[in-house]
């Protein structure tokens, strides 16, 4: 059987018949295959552009890498071409369904599947990761009351060549079910036999990828089910080393090459992109219009105060900045540059650290509160914090409680708590409009909005954020700050309704014809 093996463009998915195929005739071969099987391109970059961590700086001195980075903060239909690009991340991560397509319909051809299981367990997750990643992209949050109505992406299953094959999107709903069916057909399959497993889908990775889609789908037993098989009977022993890390330099790649090690217990699934990310979102002179500056940072994020006091302190962090920056940073991404032979270009490359042990646990936290079981979560919620922000105190409920809404005192009345967030008075604590469930306000709100806060910060600079804004409804703002970090304008909004959530679909596939994302006529 003749496979894919190398990049193509799209329109229906291809432009062009596959020119360059490998013969698959072994487990070994396969295996060769799905190396490919990982998509090379990262949403990072696009998302953090698109979500709350981001603020708009007006100074000269401070400019907008392209024009592409330009929209992406607008949250404007995406016409330019980036290596981050909407096109470029359809691209690649079709190109990956494809692959897996390929190596799928080579072992269902075969008289004996039997040899061949390690590699079907494989292909089958992939294909789901894949799928699941675009829809975090172009999709709106699953919704079990509206998800039959939602748009969702189309899910090729078979080996096809075809220029003809016109896909249809199909429904979230849809979309959500066949990646459940990958996930419970792959997940039993997989095996730790990869020379290289931080760059596989291992038992570990897929059950860490599985607790986070379950957690989305709303399906929180099968995802505390996953969780468990990740974490083991004693979590604190899997999460990083933030200690550690928090010791060593954050100047060069130091920091950033540490978090994204191989031989950290809690990566689970690394990803090396073709990525400007490591260098607009870090400490370089580039595209710094946009940023996570000071007024982010000490306000909402790494150095804003939580239920465990000034998470800075409590947690050791070296945070990045100097004058000539507009941004704030922990050195978590890499930016590397691959150089054409005469040194006249390069690509610049980053690597994610996509699935870890430590936000395994916070999807487990999560979990845990939306299925009332609140000591359980606060477990978790303090394992992580033991690791994470070691100098903090345990958390208890009702210290939860009054950080967030106060404490009734002798007279009656409601003293100290947070007030919800507005632009003009910044504070962590957001409004929440939950998509398909409810939140009891005495104590599973507070919980949420703690869990939610620690993510935000534990996965910063990581495209984590937007999930979490569009699962739970928050309206974010774009605003426009001076260099002295004062507010000088609200320049747009988006809330739980408005279609801007879900991105909208490369020009290139809407000029094929498939349906776009709809769009308000005010904000096209």
């Amino acid at each position: 059987m003749a496979v894919t093996a190398g990049f193509t463009s799209c329109d229906s998915y291809l432009d062009k018949l596959p020119d360059n195929r490998m013969e698959l005739s072994s487990p070994d071969d396969v295996s060769k295959l799905l190396v490919s099987a990982y998509s090379s391109v990262s949403p990072v970059y696009l998302l953090e552009m698109y979500s709350d961590n981001t603020n708009e700086y007006n100074n000269t001195a401070w400019t907008s890498a392209n024009r592409f980075q330009d929209q992406a903060y607008g949250w404007k239909d995406i016409t330019e071409t980036d290596n981050e690009s909407p096109t470029n991340i359809w691209d690649e991560n079709y190109n990956v369904v494809r692959t897996c397509n390929e190596a799928i319909g080579f072992i269902e051809s075969q008289a004996d599947q039997s040899q061949y299981s390690a590699q079907l367990g494989e292909a089958l997750v992939a294909r789901a990761w894949a799928e699941y990643t675009l829809s975090t992209v172009f999709c709106r949050a699953y919704n079990p009351q509206t998800a039959g109505q939602e748009l969702g992406l189309p899910y090729p299953t078979e080996p096809d060549y075809s220029l003809l094959v016109n896909y249809e999107r199909g429904t979230l709903a849809e979309l959500y079910d066949k990646i459940d069916k990958d996930l419970q057909r792959g997940l039993p399959l997989l095996t730790n036999t990869y020379d290289n497993p931080k760059f596989h889908f291992t038992p570990s990775a897929a059950n860490a990828f599985a607790a986070r889609f379950y957690l989305n789908y709303q399906k929180y037993d099968e995802a505390i089910k996953c969780a468990n098989v990740v974490l083991g009977s004693n979590p604190a022993t899997r999460l990083r080393d933030w200690a550690a890390w928090n010791a060593l330099s954050a100047n060069y790649q130091v920091q950033p090459n540490a978090y994204v090690s191989s031989s950290s217990d809690a990566n689970l699934l690394l990803q090396v992109s073709y990525s400007l990310w490591g260098a607009i979102g870090g400490p370089y002179s580039w595209g710094k219009k946009y940023a996570h500056g000071e007024r982010l940072s000490s306000m909402e994020t790494i150095q804003s105060t939580g239920p465990w006091g000034k998470t800075e302190t409590m947690a050791g962090f070296k945070v990045f900045y100097n004058t000539s920056l507009s941004n704030y940073c922990l050195r978590k991404i890499p930016f590397m540059q691959e150089f054409s032979s005469d040194h006249s270009s390069y690509l610049p490359h980053s690597e994610f650290a996509v699935l870890t042990t430590d936000e395994t646990l916070l999807a487990r936290a999560e979990a845990y509160a939306l299925k009332g079981e609140y000591d359980l979560a606060l477990a978790d919620i303090n394992t992580e914090l033991s690791k994470f922000m070691p100098k903090a105190a345990p958390l208890t409920i009702e210290g939860i409680k009054e950080f967030y809404d106060g404490r009734i005192n002798a007279a009656g009345k409601r003293v100290g708590g947070l007030d919800y967030y507005t632009p003009q008075d910044p504070t962590i604590k957001r409004e929440l409009h939950p998509q398909g469930f409810t939140l009891e306000r005495e104590t599973q709100n507070p919980l949420i909005q703690t869990i939610l806060q620690l993510r935000r910060v534990l996965t910063i600079h990581e495209g984590r954020r937007m999930q979490d804004v569009k699962r739970y409804g928050i309206t974010i703002y774009r605003l426009r700050l001076n260099e002295s970090n004062e507010l000088e304008a609200v320049t747009d909004s988006i809330n739980a309704n408005d279609p801007r959530s879900a991105i909208q679909l490369p020009v290139e596939v809407l000029s094929a014809g498939m349906t776009p994302n709809p769009r308000n006529t005010t904000n096209k």
